[in-house]
């Protein structure tokens, strides 16, 4: 698959006249608990030529190339990306820290390195928080729910117990989250989950897990309150961005 992804970024950079700096995957394969026919998640960002960004009637800042049950790719433009960026966008910091990448280029390393100063604990807090809330109360009150839907509860919780443990950007793998800020007693439980998640289908049902159940409204419940209490450093700046992006060019 490695071999056929490679093809379609090159296919993207020939037909729209752009260059990847940037190919990851960021979904479930990325967090380590795909399941046996999970699709792959490829997102990219891009840069275009210099003519194009000086155009008056503007350009889109995204490319959706491909989604079916196998592949699901899209990409931002590098100023999409660094707008957002500045807003310290937490989705941008996931892409930059994901353990698969399929391309990355000496800019996408500069970028990495810009990418720490702008890491706000309280937006990401809020942006787990709600991840979890939301997968939790659409999906995990019945008694019947589908597996990988823990996992879409479980690591924006866990992401947001490492931002409060060391205020640092929380690493994308699952199995890091669980070693580091899970409650030993849930970690047979959820390891145990996690082998019959890889081992069955997207849209396999199980038993609701009540010990989970408990634990994620308890933690819902802490986090908000420790994002609510959590104070934001200083604005950001705008020049650092300037620079980087204009050295694209």
């Amino acid at each position: 698959m490695n071999k056929i992804i490679q093809s379609k970024l090159r296919e993207i950079e020939k037909a729209e006249n752009v260059k990847i700096i940037l190919a990851i995957e960021s979904g479930s394969r990325a967090w380590g608990f795909e399941s046996k026919d999970s699709d792959y998640d490829v997102r990219f960002l891009y840069v275009r030529t210099q003519e194009s960004y000086l155009k008056l009637e503007g350009i889109r800042d995204v490319i959706e190339w491909q989604l079916d049950d196998v592949l699901d790719i899209n990409g931002w433009d590098i100023q999409k990306a660094l707008k957002l960026l500045y807003k310290s966008n937490p989705t941008l910091f996931e892409w930059c820290t994901s353990p698969i990448v399929y391309a990355e280029t000496s800019e996408a390393m500069e970028l990495k390195r810009v990418i720490e100063n702008y890491f706000s604990t309280k937006k990401a807090l809020f942006h787990y928080w709600n991840m979890a809330n939301t997968n939790y109360r659409e999906y995990l009150k019945g008694q019947k729910v589908k597996a990988k839907k823990y996992f879409y509860v479980l690591r924006p919780i866990l992401a947001s117990k490492w931002i409060t443990n060391y205020n640092t950007i929380p690493p994308i793998e699952f199995d890091q989250l669980v070693a580091s800020v899970l409650d030993n007693n849930l970690k047979p439980v959820v390891n145990e989950l996690l082998n019959q998640k890889k081992n069955t289908n997207e849209l396999d049902l199980i038993d609701k897990i009540d010990v989970l159940n408990n634990y994620i409204e308890n933690e819902l419940i802490e986090l908000e309150k420790v994002a609510q209490g959590t104070l934001d450093k200083k604005d950001n700046e705008w020049e650092p961005l300037n620079r980087f992006f204009l050295s694209l060019l």
